[in-house]
This record gives C-alpha cells, sequence and structure tokens, in this order.
C-alpha cells in the first residue's frame, strides 16, 4: 500500500463506479503541477494507482474533488500542498458513538476477550484462546534494575519508558523489524513492562493472565475476581483509540523505521500530557475530592472558578457517553466496594449537566476504578500506557509495511521573507 489518507477504504458502491483521473487532469482540477499532485501523494494526501501496461498513474476523482474543496477552504482560494497529515489504518474505526477493533465492537470483544486476546487479534487478525504473555528473565532483570535506580519519586510513564529502553538495550535483535520479530518482541516487552513495577504487595506471583500481575503493581489490596475482570476489561478497552497522538508519534518512529522498543518509548513519550494518558489522574483526584465533600457541587464550583475543566468528562469523538465509560460503568456497578465511587461519578456528570450537555469519558470510569480499589492517582496513566503499547505495536507493524519516510509534513513557513540581516549581538542590561 502507498497511500496514507485518514478516509477509510471506501469501495465505490453499486451503480456507482470508481471515476479515475488522469495526472493531468487531477493537476487541472486541483490548480497545481503535475509534480505537485505527486507530492501530495507523497506526503500521504492523494492515493494513486498504476495504469496497467503503462508508466501513468491514475487518482480518485472523489478523493482528488475532496482535496480541493479542504485545499480551498483552508487558504482562501489559493492551492497548496494540504499540510493536514492522515493515516490509512485497517485496526480501528471509531463512528456513531461506538468504535471497532478490525471491524468488530471493542465493547463486545473486550467483555469476552482477555487482554492478551485483543492483543493478537488486533496484531494478527487472529484470535488465539487463553493466549498469555511471558517475558524472558535476562529482559527483566535489566529492566527492573534501570527502573530502580530512578528516583522514588518518578512517575509511572517514566518508569515504563526506562524500562523500554533497557530491555531495548539487551536485545541484539531489536533492528529485525520483520513481522515475526517484531511480533516477538511485543509479546515479551509488554509483559517485561508490568513486571519492571514495583510491586505493592509482598506475596504476589508474576504469572497468570497480565491483568493479575498488573494489579499487584497497582493496589496493596488483594484483588477479588470482579476488580480482576474489571481491570482485564480496561486494558482491553483502551488497547487501541485510531490516531491518538501518542499512537501517531509511534507512527512517525516506525516510518523512520525505528525499532518497535523506540516507537513504544516515543508513544510513552507523549502520553504523559494532561490532556491524553495521565487526564484519568486528574479525575482521580477530583474524585477524592467529591468524596471527602460529600457533594459534587461546590468541587465543581471551585473548579470552574480556577479556570479549569472538568476532568473526565466530553470526548471530542463522542457526542453522547463513552462507549469504554460504559462498559466499565457496568463491570464497576457489580462491586459493592465500588458503590460510593461510582456515587461520586454520576454525581459530578449530573452536576455539570446543568450547564454543559458533557458525558462520561472512560477517564472518569478508570478514576473509580483506581479510586474504589485503593490505588494511587497515577494508577490510571498505567493502566492506559500498558493497554496502549499493544495498540502501538499494531500501529508499528502496519507502518512498517508502508513507504518509508513517508510521515513528512511540508512546514507552512509564516517568519520574515528572506533575505534578512545578520542578527546583532545581544547584550543583556546590566
Amino acid at each position: 500500500m502507498d497511500t496514507v489518507t485518514f478516509m477509510r477504504d471506501q469501495e465505490p458502491g453499486p451503480g456507482h463506479p470508481e471515476r479515475r483521473l488522469s495526472t493531468k487532469e487531477a493537476a487541472e482540477l486541483l490548480g497545481v503541477k503535475p509534480e505537485t499532485v505527486y507530492a501530495y501523494v507523497s506526503r500521504g494526501q492523494l492515493s494513486s494507482r498504476r495504469v496497467p501496461g503503462g508508466r501513468g498513474s491514475t487518482f480518485d476523482a472523489q478523493e482528488v474533488e475532496a482535496l480541493a474543496r479542504r485545499n480551498r477552504r483552508e487558504n482562501g482560494g489559493t492551492p497548496q500542498p494540504a499540510a493536514e497529515l492522515a493515516v490509512r489504518t485497517r485496526i480501528t474505526l471509531i463512528e456513531k458513538d461506538r468504535y471497532y477493533f478490525r471491524g468488530v465492537d471493542a465493547t463486545a470483544l473486550a467483555a469476552r476477550h482477555s487482554y492478551e486476546e485483543i492483543a493478537e487479534w488486533l496484531w494478527t487478525g487472529r484470535l488465539r484462546p487463553g493466549v498469555a504473555f511471558t517475558a524472558p528473565e535476562t529482559s527483566v532483570a535489566v529492566a527492573r534494575r534501570a527502573v530502580e535506580a530512578l528516583p522514588e519519586h518518578t512517575g509511572p510513564t517514566d518508569r515504563l519508558r526506562v524500562a523500554a529502553i533497557a530491555a531495548a538495550a539487551a536485545d541484539p535483535l531489536r533492528f529485525d523489524l520483520s513481522e515475526d520479530a517484531v511480533l516477538g518482541t511485543a509479546r515479551t516487552l509488554i509483559p517485561t513492562l508490568v513486571a519492571s513495577l514495583p510491586p505493592q504487595r509482598r506475596s504476589h506471583r508474576d504469572a497468570g493472565p497480565l491483568a493479575h500481575r498488573l494489579w499487584a503493581r497497582l493496589s496493596g489490596r488483594p484483588a477479588d475476581e470482579a476488580y480482576l475482570r474489571t481491570l482485564d476489561t480496561a486494558l482491553g478497552l483502551l488497547v487501541d483509540h485510531d490516531l491518538a497522538a501518542s499512537t501517531l508519534a509511534v507512527r512517525v518512529a516506525a516510518s523512520a523505521r525505528a525499532h518497535a522498543y523506540a516507537a513504544v518509548s516515543a508513544g510513552l513519550g507523549v502520553i504523559e500530557g494532561p490532556l491524553h494518558g495521565a487526564a484519568s489522574g486528574l479525575a482521580h483526584r477530583l474524585l477524592l475530592e467529591v468524596l471527602d465533600h460529600g457533594d459534587a457541587a461546590p468541587v465543581i464550583a471551585d473548579e470552574l472558578r480556577a479556570g479549569r475543566r472538568i476532568p473526565g468528562l466530553g470526548h471530542r469523538l463522542y457526542p453522547a457517553e463513552d462507549p469504554r465509560a460504559r462498559a466499565l460503568f457496568a463491570l464497576l456497578e457489580e462491586i459493592p466496594h465500588a458503590a460510593p465511587a461510582l456515587a461520586a461519578a454520576r454525581d459530578i456528570v449530573a452536576t455539570t449537566a446543568r450547564h454543559a450537555p458533557l458525558h462520561a469519558n472512560v477517564d472518569l470510569a478508570l478514576a473509580v476504578l483506581t479510586v474504589s480499589s485503593g490505588m494511587s492517582s497515577t494508577a490510571g496513566e498505567t493502566i492506559f500506557a500498558v493497554a496502549r503499547t499493544a495498540g502501538w505495536i499494531a500501529h508499528a507493524l502496519e507502518e512498517y509495511g508502508e513507504r518509508p519516510l513517508r510521515m513528512r509534513p511540508s512546514g507552512h513557513y509564516v517568519g520574515p521573507r528572506p533575505p534578512q540581516p545578520l542578527p546583532e549581538p545581544f547584550e543583556p542590561p546590566a
């Protein structure tokens, strides 16, 4: 596949045969030179198809027309090479308040299959019942030593990033980007990341499903089956979510043919932001305040007075409730110990809904899980990072099959036009 676009593959419907344009026709429609048409292709804005038995290429007329309209809208009528980056993907589709992994409802998958099984489905398109990921002792030992050397206050994402780098350094085959090699890396890297985190209880076993092993790193309480099932479901729900910022970073790294460890490290570097993987920590702290006050109204008022947005509410891709939140809330309702946190979350939603039609998102659902199980405010970030690693690997695998270095948008320079005089030396005031 030699193209990139956010638009999913769309086959022409019955009675609507696909119209193809020559390079000249596409250039005329776009108002650019023929060589610029190929620049669109290299930047991922158009798809092309070679003419059978010929030397030229053809272009989807609907795609060209859509690009022409977008250029006119964004550039005030002046045709320019579009800078919007877009990626064709067969991994995740988000549509009408639902999302799908390889065309299968993601919430249904998470309800019936373990995190490891869902990861395998994303990577290979095959379901392997009972699959469990294990890590080599040497990889775990190297990662643990690196993590243990960090300051005590180090956050979970930093720990995971250091563990990934250490595991990479211990793997002499990390530069093998063949599908089998990358899958082998994925199946050992994820459990290595979990095993590198310090356990919260002395009596724990690094065995069983990944969710069981992760629980011992997040909570000092013994886990019952209901909580373990909820954690495993959360991991499955969070495996992937289309081209989120961290996933785009992973694909950029993979486009440059960075190995899988480095690609995952790129994703970990992005999710630390409060608008991405760390958002659940803000919701966790808000939930604790509401529980402390016994009422969401004064807490929401203080947040708004300080000019802060209310965490855990709203999602730009879901006008209604986030389907991931809905699935987790349904499981949490079955856990009596989660009832107070669940009631506080509903109070937050109801209080805010008086003024803004916002629904709960997955960060608020994660906060109910982490608060009610005695986890720290950073636990949701850890769950998110571990879960999303599988999705990042799926996107890296997809990107390794594309033309290298295609993730190279052109900058739209708006600075002073050259030539400018050489700058004068700066002298700070006395």
